[in-house]
């Protein structure tokens, strides 16, 4: 690992390039006239993926990059579907649309997209990982206890399938079911299934690891939005009844969405790992705290 922890002037290597990343395409994507975000995206949230990791690793001295290089890279292929999923239901709620897109082939826009979305769990997971290694976490208090009783998981599970289908009935009334139902769903698959689950750790009153994802996905989303501003193509939002006090291009309340988006990638990612019989990422992501040390 050397090639990655080697520092200079106490700063990862990979936290150099990262914020060189950062610093040139930012500029370049809000400076350039015409199309320049289908390119200049993903290598500024590269960018900003291995930033964040150098911070992780030098705030603890370890980090989902320094930990297992090739499980960070896994994290960019599990992403980007994971992603595709939830363009899938916009698709029936049109919450959101991409001014620009008219300007590729079908295949161009699929490949150019998937590349963008590959960074979204690095990310999210690099910032929360983040979010974990403060002290006021660490002092976090129990919070309410979710027993993992087989009428609770039931009803998780129903309450995921029945809100998906009133969000594909009626999108208009229901689409911010969009953010909440594959959480309902995937949590109880996954604790069938015998994978890992923040379910575990919301039994036992433990919410360390859930307010970690919902911060690191919250300033995630701050980036995404700010950096969406001044881009071209770019996304804009058509959200029913909430479009005002807009902060970028989101309304106020859509930045609640974060919070349960931030809870369905780690269940989407747990059970990727589970199904595709990832032995080297079950205990990858480290958003616990050293008051109740373990894996997610």
């Amino acid at each position: 690992m050397t090639h990655f922890t080697t520092t200079k002037f106490g700063w990862p290597v990979h936290g150099w390039l990262g914020s060189g990343l950062i610093l040139i395409f930012w500029w370049l994507n809000w400076s350039l006239p015409g199309l320049r975000t289908h390119w200049a995206f993903f290598p500024l949230w590269l960018g900003y993926c291995l930033t964040i990791d150098a911070w992780v690793f030098r705030r603890k001295g370890s980090s989902l990059l320094i930990r297992n290089p090739k499980a960070y890279l896994k994290l960019f292929l599990f992403s980007a579907p994971a992603w595709w999923l939830f363009e899938w239901l916009n698709w029936r709620t049109q919450n959101w649309v991409y001014q620009g897109s008219q300007f590729f082939t079908t295949i161009q826009y699929v490949a150019l997209t998937s590349l963008s979305f590959s960074t979204v769990m690095p990310a999210v997971f690099g910032t929360a990982e983040w979010v974990s290694t403060f002290a006021w976490l660490k002092r976090f208090g129990a919070g309410p206890v979710i027993p993992l009783k087989r009428s609770t998981l039931i009803g998780f599970f129903g309450a995921g399938w029945l809100m998906l289908a009133l969000l594909l009935l009626w999108p208009i009334y229901f689409f911010p079911f969009l953010w909440v139902s594959v959480y309902f769903i995937l949590e109880p698959l996954n604790v069938w299934l015998k994978h890992r689950s923040l379910a575990f750790y919301t039994a036992k009153g433990n919410w360390r690891p859930v307010v970690a994802l919902w911060l690191g996905c919250l300033l995630c989303g701050f980036l995404w939005e700010m950096w969406n501003y001044y881009s071209y193509p770019k996304w804009i939002y058509q959200v029913p009844f909430v479009d005002f006090w807009r902060i970028f291009e989101m309304p106020l309340l859509g930045y609640g969405g974060y919070l349960p988006f931030a809870l369905e990638l780690c269940a989407l990612y747990h059970l990727f790992v589970g199904l595709f019989k990832q032995a080297d990422m079950q205990d990858y992501l480290q958003l616990q705290t050293a008051a109740n040390p373990g894996a997610e």
